[in-house]
This record gives C-alpha cells, sequence and structure tokens, in this order.
C-alpha cells in the first residue's frame, strides 16, 4: 500500500509553468527556479555516479560474483543533466506487485508467467475477496481515536490516545486504510505485508515505533509512534534547499543507520525520499524516524525483485530494469545527499518518462554551485552512493565508513549486509572452494 502519513494536499508549486513542455531532460535552463516553501506528498527522484573513488578505493557493495549479473546499460551521456530546484510532482508508479503465486495458491491455478493480473478488478473470477487479516477488533476499547492529520493515496491518518494497558496515556499515530480500496488481492496482500514487516522491524531509534494492528468491516488500522516534527522535506525547503556540511552528515547518519538495520533484516523500503523521513519532535535536534513501508518487501540475499515501485525522480536505474534488491535504497540515499548539499535534484525533466531517461542515461553535474566549494570527501561521497552499476555502489554499511561522514560524532557501523551474503555463499559452497578460501585467508 503506499503512504497515508502525508498532510493534506496542497497546492503545486513544483508544476512548470507549462505543463505540455517536454524540454529534454539535457537541456541546460537558463535561470534555475526560486525553492518555494511548498511541496507535494508525491515528489519523487532518481540519480548516479561513476567516478572512481580516490578516498575508498575499495570494489564495493553487492557480491555480484555469485548474484545474478543484471547491470544496467550504462550509457554516457555527452552532456550533464541540469540541476533543477524540487518543481514538478508526479503520481507514484503502480504499487501493485508481481506475487503470482500468492494469487495462484487463492485461486488454485498454477502460476504461469504468461498470465496477467488483474490492478483494478474486484477478482478475475468474481469470486469476492477475503479482506479479514485477523487482527484485533478491540480499537474502539482500547484506543480514542482523535482527529485526521494527514491523508494519502490510500486513506489517512489520525491522532489517538490509548485509553488503557501499558501504553495508557500515550499520543500515537493510526494509520487508517479502508477496505473498500482493497480491490484486489495483490492490494490485501500489500497490507499483510506492510503490517509484517512493521512488526519485524522494532528496537531502532530511527524507526517509527510501531504499536499494533487493528481492523473492523470498514478499515484496517495500524498504530505508530506519533512524530510531530514534520518532514525532512519541510526542514528542507525551510532551508532554502541547502545545508551544510555538517548538518547534512547529521542527516546521512540516520538514514545510513536505519536503512543498515532494515537491510540486516532482509527488508527493502523502495520509497525513500525525504517525505518518508519524520522528526520526532519539533526541537532541531529531534530524532530523524523512517516511516510508511507500504511498498516495502522482504528480499533474501540471493534473490531480485522485479516490480517497478517508488517515487520517480528517487528510483535506482536497476528498478527500472525490473532486478534489483538492497542497493536500490543506497541510489535513494544518493539522491537525497546529493539534495542536501545543493538544493536541487541530480536528474530532472517534465515528465515520469523523461526522469526515467535521465536516470538511465545522464550523468549528474558536480560542476555548479555549491559543489566546488564544497570539500572533495562530499563530492566522492556522493558519487559513489550513485554509481549506476549497483554492483559497485557502497552498501548503507560501507557508507557509514566512508571518510566524509567516518569520524563524525563517533559513527558506530552496523554489521553489513554484504558480510552476510558473503557468509551465506561460503555456506553454500562444495568443500574443495571453502578449503580453497581457507588456505587464502591464512596466506593473506
Amino acid at each position: 500500500m503506499g503512504t497515508c502519513t502525508s498532510k493534506p494536499p496542497k497546492p503545486n508549486p513544483y508544476s512548470s509553468r507549462d505543463p505540455n513542455d517536454q524540454t529534454n531532460p539535457s537541456q541546460t535552463p537558463k535561470s534555475l527556479p526560486s525553492l518555494t516553501p511548498h511541496h507535494h506528498k508525491d515528489d519523487v527522484v532518481s540519480r548516479q555516479s561513476q567516478s572512481q573513488s580516490p578516498f575508498f578505493p575499495f570494489y564495493s557493495p553487492s557480491p555480484a560474483h555469485y548474484l545474478k549479473k543484471s547491470s544496467p546499460a550504462r550509457t554516457k551521456s555527452a552532456t550533464s543533466t541540469p540541476s533543477r530546484f524540487f518543481r514538478r510532482p508526479f503520481p507514484p508508479p503502480s504499487p501493485a506487485k508481481h506475487i503470482k503465486a500468492v494469487l495462484a495458491r487463492r485461486l488454485g491455478k498454477k502460476a504461469s508467467a504468461s498470465v496477467a493480473i488483474p490492478e483494478d478488478a474486484e477478482d478475475e473470477d468474481g469470486v469476492e475477496l477475503d479482506k479479514r487479516f485477523g487482527f484485533s477488533k478491540e480499537l474502539t476499547s482500547r484506543l480514542e481515536v482523535g482527529d485526521e492529520v494527514g491523508r494519502g493515496h490510500f486513506g489517512y491518518t489520525c491522532s489517538a490516545r490509548f485509553k488503557k494497558g501499558e501504553f495508557k496515556g500515550q499520543q500515537v499515530a493510526v494509520k487508517v486504510i479502508p477496505k473498500s480500496k482493497m480491490t484486489t488481492a495483490i492490494a490485501i496482500e500489500d497490507v499483510r505485508r506492510e503490517v509484517k514487516i512493521l512488526r519485524a522491524l522494532t528496537g531502532h531509534s530511527n524507526l517509527v515505533q510501531f504499536y499494533d494492528a487493528f481492523e473492523d468491516s470498514d478499515n484496517v488500522y495500524i498504530v505508530m509512534e506519533l512524530c510531530e516534527g514534520g518532514e525532512l522535506l519541510d526542514r528542507i525547503l525551510s532551508r532554502g534547499g541547502k545545508y551544510s556540511e555538517d548538518d547534512a552528515k547529521t542527516v546521512m547518519v540516520q538514514v545510513l543507520n536505519v536503512v543498515a538495520f532494515c537491510h540486516l533484516q532482509g527488508v527493502v523500503h523502495r520509497d525513500l525520499k525525504p517525505e518518508n523521513f519524520l522528526y520526532s519532535a519539533k526541537d532541531e535536534n529531534s530524532q530523524l524516524k523512517a516511516i510508511d513501508f507500504g511498498l516495502s518487501d522482504f528480499a533474501k540475499p540471493d534473490e531480485r525483485l522485479n516490480d517497478i515501485v517508488g517515487s520517480a525522480y528517487y528510483v535506482a536505474p536497476e528498478v527500472l530494469h525490473r532486478s534489483y534488491s538492497t542497493e536500490a535504497d543506497v541510489w535513494s540515499i544518493g539522491v537525497i545527499a546529493y539534495i542536501l548539499l545543493c538544493g536541487s535534484r541530480p536528474f530532472w525533466a517534465r515528465t515520469e518518462s523523461g526522469i526515467f531517461r535521465a536516470v538511465l542515461k545522464a550523468d549528474p553535474s558536480f560542476d555548479e554551485a555549491p559543489w566546488p566549494s564544497l570539500s572533495p570527501e562530499a563530492k566522492d561521497f556522493v558519487k559513489r552512493l550513485l554509481n549506476k552499476d549497483p554492483r559497485k555502489r557502497m552498501t548503507a554499511a560501507q557508507a557509514l565508513s566512508h571518510p566524509w561522514i567516518r569520524n563524525y560524532n563517533d559513527v558506530k557501523v552496523p554489521l553489513d549486509i554484504l558480510i552476510f551474503r558473503l557468509m551465506k555463499v561460503y555456506m553454500r559452497s562444495s568443500s574443495l572452494r571453502k578449503a580453497a578460501l581457507r588456505v587464502c585467508i591464512c596466506f593473506h
């Protein structure tokens, strides 16, 4: 399911003056529009970088030696994509997932690659969908629900307060998802998986706390921590779109920490963007919390996901090629880092297809202000997050070891998902290969 944590729709400040303008994303604008203090909830991005690092020379992320090689074509554009400020939102791609096996079991059929899955019909056989989730039905006896505080594509969010139990008096947020909007088995499975992921991801300080899930005949209710500090995007806009390097590091450390934690639990967020990070309180030094796992999915260490979901401006090249894993989240973090440091998008176009072309083919600009005045380490950090080749992109844990961040406030580097993947490959290796690897380690 999509996000329900957004505020009521606002006038769109990002729209170009000419909605029919199909300007090529590689054409440099004569002047950059000023950043406005408003934004749209579905704003989206994506980007790249391929330079070899003088600061961080090791061969980065995912163990592509044993994963199916499906790196995207690396066509280098002769012209860099211009720096463009936040301007135009686009609706997110369909949140439907390719879960043919689940549907096949429900319909009692053998899954076939040629079977088309209806995304907007009740059910291809006219069978009424089972919208029972097995969640508690005691919402009204446990919680006093207050006013609506936000609205998204698939539901809305209300404030609430626990009336009894260990959390008595605790203010929380309740994400309300109407069952009437669950018109396919895919949509139902999305809700089920979102709750399963929230239950699995517990105990991290930069992750929104999950309390419980409820349901009645009309809605599903997901009870979570109430974050009153606003979105990261709000703070970016309030600063005119530019952070100092130290302030950007403060944000990046928190984002990388929680994403590394998710990856270690086998969860790919798939919709990382400034709108999906909230501050717990309004004070300047409050903690940043990752939210909205409605498009997230579980991914095994050797598994590749293939459905195109997320937000266009932040989507990784390999997602468009329908073969990706945790590295796609790191690309999105790179887009966020680029925006924090210079206040503009690394890739820009007036149409969604134009954005995708830029993500796949164009090179982001590091020549325009303020990049020349930033440290070489900062530029290298962003470039290594935005490497178009996911096999050479840093993992979240490796990014925390980068010289630009490594010594910032005693950063603690979490266990890298890459280590877990390599250990799994080793365990599956033949006896001869294990013996050879042990010899290599001994002589190293």
